[in-house]
């Protein structure tokens, strides 16, 4: 059986940072995702409760706020508990596994920059900005001198590629 969800969306508030009663982390935040379609012109959005844990959850809430684009991965969580009056209240809320922050924690709406920094809960993963990519690698772009210039510089179309080199 299979219970995996994918999502990227803005924050609808500021996450929600709590501990439990043992000390670890719990965020609850709402992510609104628009829907593929438009009704008379306008997009509609739903809005998704979510709740993340541990380092995550506090990455989350020390970095993001109200408005900024966020990806997910995690899995569906059903629940219930008695509410106020008495009545059965239920439940959904999407555990998140991977949360990675799509632009800088300072960013605008719309901006043109290309920083990227992701929290894990597998890996307690942290800010990666600078010359690290994704993975910890050096994004730095060879530096060309005039014995090693780009050969593809001045090319003005696709470039063939034999199949026999490919490695794959």
């Amino acid at each position: 059986m299979i219970n995996r969800v994918v999502l990227i969306g803005r924050l609808v508030a500021d996450p929600e940072l709590r501990y439990t009663p043992n000390g670890i982390a719990s965020c609850k935040f709402r992510v609104a995702v628009n829907r593929p379609f438009k009704n008379e012109g306008e997009q509609q959005a739903d809005f998704i409760s979510c709740v993340a844990w541990r380092k995550q959850a506090e990455n989350l809430a020390n970095f993001m706020k109200k408005g900024n684009l966020i990806g997910l991965e995690g899995r569906i969580q059903t629940g219930s508990y008695e509410g106020q009056d008495g009545k059965r209240v239920y439940t959904t809320d999407v555990v998140a596994d991977s949360i990675q922050f799509l632009e800088p924690k300072n960013g605008t709406v719309g901006s043109q920059s290309t920083s990227n920094y992701e929290s894990r809960t597998n890996t307690g993963g942290t800010y990666q900005g600078g010359s690290q990519g994704r993975y910890g690698g050096n994004n730095n772009q060879p530096n060309y001198t005039k014995g090693n210039e780009d050969p593809f510089a001045n090319s003005k179309g696709p470039i063939e590629v034999n199949q026999d080199d490919l490695p794959f």
